[in-house]
């Protein structure tokens, strides 16, 4: 799977930033394809005029909503890797972690990534390469991650740790059982012991 590419993205006014706020609360909580401008201008406080001034359309509000929580999702990552111990298997299990402090705090229907394309499945929309390349960097990220633990099995191992990461993501959406994301990082400190068994045999 190739790198998506970057879309467009605007220089953020205070008028702007209020526009993402009042739109990221109501896409999040409603649905993208619910929420209409007249309704995001109202909960901003702005004009429709003001809010095409700086955006220009609604797909382009949708891309700064979907990537300011994307850059905001990775530098939360960042601090609990950089405090994570250097051994690899806490790494790994540092984004589980993270995740759920993320879930805890910012994402009580799920990933905004997956619910996004649930609505956004065509891949000419500009949040396309946005909701495709979250996924596709915390791919990468598991599989480097797990090069440390099992050398000889990481692309393996990576690719089951996201399945992992991902189901607990949706099941936490969902809310049909407790803590899936605590679950599934159970499951993964489990899978990372047999890894770290099978190399040390080897």
């Amino acid at each position: 799977m190739g790198t998506s590419a970057k879309p467009r993205r605007i220089t953020m006014t205070p008028a702007a930033l209020r526009v993402r706020a009042a739109a990221a609360k109501l896409f999040y909580e409603r649905g993208i394809h619910a929420v209409g401008v007249d309704l995001i201008a109202a909960e901003a406080g702005v004009t429709k005029k003001t809010l095409y001034d700086r955006f220009g359309s609604k797909e382009q509000i949708v891309v700064e909503y979907l990537a300011d929580r994307d850059e905001r999702w990775r530098a939360l990552l960042a601090q609990y890797l950089d405090a994570a111990h250097p051994e690899p298997s806490a790494r790994l299990l540092a984004v589980f972690d993270a995740s759920l402090a993320w879930a805890q705090e910012h994402s009580s229907k799920g990933c905004s990534m997956v619910n996004a394309h649930a609505e956004i499945s065509d891949a000419s929309h500009p949040a396309y390469p946005i909701i495709t390349g979250q996924k596709e960097w915390m791919l990468a990220l598991f599989t480097r991650l797990a090069r440390d633990a099992a050398p000889d099995g990481a692309d393996h191992l990576g690719r089951t740790l996201m399945l992992l990461h991902e189901g607990a993501l949706v099941a936490h959406g969902l809310n049909i059982f407790p803590n899936p994301i605590r679950q599934a990082r159970e499951q993964a400190q489990v899978l990372l012991a047999a890894a770290g068994d099978t190399a040390t045999e080897r």
